[in-house]
């Protein structure tokens, strides 16, 4: 990479995704000083309507992003951490995970209501089956609708009355602007959210190196890249997709790791859960490996509680 090329980021179309990547792009140039140049690239997900679950989970959206880095289309590409399957592609790897942001589920009801206060027998969507099974845990009266579409499309759908109330990411509606919508804010340590919720990863192909390499560095961010990481191998541990009913919540508290995972039934009637932690010390590849063996930790404790028999994992 030269001052003079334009370095392409491989994105998503959606306004989520051109947001999130607009990030990115503004903070490798200004690193850099190299013109960026987004490239915007339609996945499976983004043309089908069947759900999540359906089309194998929301990994349907980096697929065609990996094939266009593999095959040089673009120098790199972002994806939303959560929606990034755990299994290692071969000639790519992270490059970089920038700070995290809010990794909280919200909703946004009608009214302003809170999950507490909507009527019985509401109508609730979200195309993710651990939000499904944390609303009936909290609320079994709820209507549980599977959704698809965007942000704007689901937040259309209860303006128009459709829908009661929605549940997003904070971290999304954050990117958009649009905090503004929220009536609830749902706290992890009662409402654990998908492994890696709320971080960026960029993706590049192994061979990146020189100034590319040196950028990446830059944006990394060490606390950010350590709990992603640790939420992430349980659900590789687990060997359970980007949709299945699992939540993950990791935190650094005066340099200890503290890792909390816990796996729902599809129904919401019950769940199991498993904590451990450690002392954040020596280098970095040291750090590195204590959020791996938490992740494993935790992932073993709960397959020895049943968790393989509680949910579908796959």
């Amino acid at each position: 990479m030269t001052r003079d090329q334009a370095l392409r980021i491989g994105t998503r179309g959606s306004t989520l995704a051109l947001a999130q990547t607009g990030t990115v792009a503004a903070r490798i140039s200004k690193s850099s000083k190299v013109p960026v140049e987004i490239v915007s690239i339609t996945t499976a997900g983004d043309t089908s309507r069947e759900s999540l679950a359906n089309l194998g989970g929301t990994g349907v959206f980096a697929s065609a992003l990996r094939e266009a880095l593999l095959s040089g289309e673009c120098d790199l590409v972002v994806h939303s951490l959560k929606d990034l399957p755990t299994a290692p592609v071969p000639g790519l790897s992270i490059g970089a995970i920038p700070r995290r942001a809010d990794a909280r589920d919200v909703l946004v009801a009608g009214g302003g209501k809170t999950l507490a206060t909507l009527a019985e027998g509401a109508r609730v969507g979200t195309g993710s089956p651990r939000r499904a099974a944390q609303l009936r845990a909290a609320r079994s009266d709820l209507d549980i609708l599977d959704i698809r579409g965007n942000i704007d499309t689901r937040m259309g759908r209860v303006a128009d009355g459709d829908l009661d109330a929605v549940v997003l990411a904070a971290a999304g509606l954050s990117r958009i602007d649009r905090l503004d919508a929220v009536s609830e804010f749902f706290e992890l340590s009662s409402w654990p959210t998908a492994p890696g919720q709320g971080a960026l990863a960029v993706e590049v192909r192994e061979s990146v190196s020189g100034e590319l390499a040196r950028v990446l560095k830059t944006i990394d961010h060490a606390t950010s890249r350590l709990t992603a990481m640790a939420e992430r191998k349980v659900l590789a541990r687990l060997e359970a997709g980007c949709a299945a009913p699992v939540g993950a919540t990791a935190v650094i508290d005066a340099e200890l790791l503290l890792l909390t995972a816990t796996v729902l039934s599809p129904d919401g009637s019950r769940s199991l859960t498993s904590s451990h932690g450690g002392v954040l010390e020596g280098s970095a590849a040291e750090r590195a490996r204590l959020a791996d063996e938490l992740g494993e930790r935790v992932a073993d404790e709960l397959l020895e509680l049943g968790a393989a028999e509680l949910a579908p994992l796959t």
